[in-house]
């Protein structure tokens, strides 16, 4: 559905304003118990995205017509390329420390896999969930794995629903709960410190501080050994869990989601084993997927233009001023470019978000020429403030439809995001522990 340039720049404006006024109210630590809880800007910002969504209220469609949300929904997986650039910008110069890390550290990484273990056959079996049940227990949910599941189903449909269910849970709750699941396995004695030390590594950065700060709180005698252990576990979290999500998770998911609920799943795809434009077929209801980004570069390029000054301008409140990010933000620009160009080209496929973070991850490593310049000009860009108006766009697309699923399923994704944080994490804690 084509936008009115008016529509469109109100679309953009509306997600610049809700991104600034998140960023600029910041964190909000609240204690509770032995832990405490962290909301973020992220969740201001698709919070306000949902309350504004014309969808929700009869009342919001004066200012903002359907079709605003409708545009949304292309956007949400654009906007968070840059981020996925970002993100694998962050690995490449510390690839030294990755290589050298051992195997623990690195296999823990497979202990994701009991995330879904633990929380999917209750939420096929148990709870009755559809498909959502892959979105939300594949992964713990954080920005990469969002970005996973807008590439290969978008956000609208039941997996988008899923991912995040667990996100919005994760982000007001899921602190807290790594913070108690840490200081009381920690108690028990039945894990070597360490090992619970790496599994705080699976989560956010909130997740991992509080994780291992009530490890350290259990064990003071080896709080420094802890928190570097947690440090570099979350450091190799995001170098490989993507890759894990995307390869190992996700196809495990679907397999089991399969044979768990016995409903199948067909799936139409072009000639490069691309999903373009498809229709998914499941229980008698059809969902349509978007045109992939790199189906139309011209197009895409100018989408991504637009949703890079959007991150831009929000980049001001908690990153750097606009003169100072520019450089950063166009090397994200170009990071991400070149990355839907490989998609475009390469002789087999794999999703977008996978070949913009290698791009991103070759082009920082030490020997790539001019590196060290362009990892001092993206530590101008603020490594969550550009994802913020994704949420933003996410919270703006959601329909009609998926308000109505949330609404049938919500208590169920609270009930399964609890299972889902405590299956990763004593999931990487057994790996570590077995490999120590």
């Amino acid at each position: 559905m084509k936008l009115s340039h008016l529509l469109a720049w109100r679309l953009h404006l509306l997600v610049v304003i809700v991104s600034l006024v998140s960023e600029a109210i910041g964190i909000i630590k609240i204690p509770l118990g032995p832990g405490t809880l962290l909301l973020l800007p992220l969740f201001y910002a698709f919070i306000l995205g949902v309350l504004l969504n014309p969808h929700l209220f009869s009342g919001t469609q004066r200012f903002l017509p359907e079709r605003i949300s409708d545009a949304a929904t292309p956007l949400i997986l654009i906007s968070i390329m840059p981020f996925i650039a970002r993100f694998g910008s962050t690995i490449g110069p510390a690839i030294d420390q990755i290589i050298s890390a051992g195997p623990a550290l690195i296999l823990q990484e497979l202990g994701n896999l009991g995330t879904m273990l633990v929380a999917l056959p209750v939420a096929v079996v148990v709870l009755k969930m559809g498909r959502e049940a892959i979105g939300a227990t594949y992964s713990i949910a954080r920005e990469p794995n969002i970005a996973i599941i807008s590439d290969k189903y978008g956000l609208k449909g039941p997996e988008g629903i899923g991912v995040m269910g667990v996100y919005v849970v994760g982000t007001m709750f899921g602190t807290l709960w790594f913070a108690l699941m840490a200081g009381y396995l920690a108690s028990l004695g039945w894990f070597d410190p360490r090992a619970l030390a790496m599994a705080c590594g699976v989560g956010s950065g909130s997740m991992v501080a509080a994780c291992s700060g009530a490890l350290a709180g259990v064990v003071p005698e080896l709080a420094d050994d802890l928190l570097a252990f947690a440090g570099a576990s979350n450091l190799l979290t995001y170098a490989t869990g993507l890759y894990v999500s995307l390869f190992i998770a996700l196809p495990v998911a679907e397999w089991l989601y399969r044979r768990l609920s016995g409903r199948g799943k067909r799936r139409s795809t072009g000639h490069d084993g691309a999903a373009s434009d498809e229709t998914l077929v499941e229980d008698g209801a059809e969902l349509t997927t978007e045109e992939r980004p790199e189906a139309n570069l011209g197009k895409t390029a100018a989408v991504l233009a637009i949703a890079c000054a959007v991150g831009w301008v929000v980049n001001t409140i908690n990153g750097a001023s606009l003169i100072d990010a520019l450089p950063g933000m166009l090397i994200l620009y170009a990071m991400t470019l070149l990355g839907l160009v490989v998609t475009r080209l390469a002789p087999f496929y794999l999703p977008g978000v996978a070949w913009v973070s290698l791009i991103s991850i070759v082009m920082t490593l030490p020997f790539f020429p001019g590196s060290a310049w362009m990892v001092e000009q993206l530590a101008a860009v603020n490594f969550l403030a550009i994802v913020t108006p994704v949420l933003a766009y996410a919270g703006l697309a959601l329909s009609q439809r998926e308000f109505i699923m949330f609404r049938r399923t919500g208590w169920k994704l609270i009930v399964v995001s609890l299972l889902v944080f405590t299956g990763t994490y004593i999931g990487s804690a057994f790996v570590a522990q077995m490999l120590l």
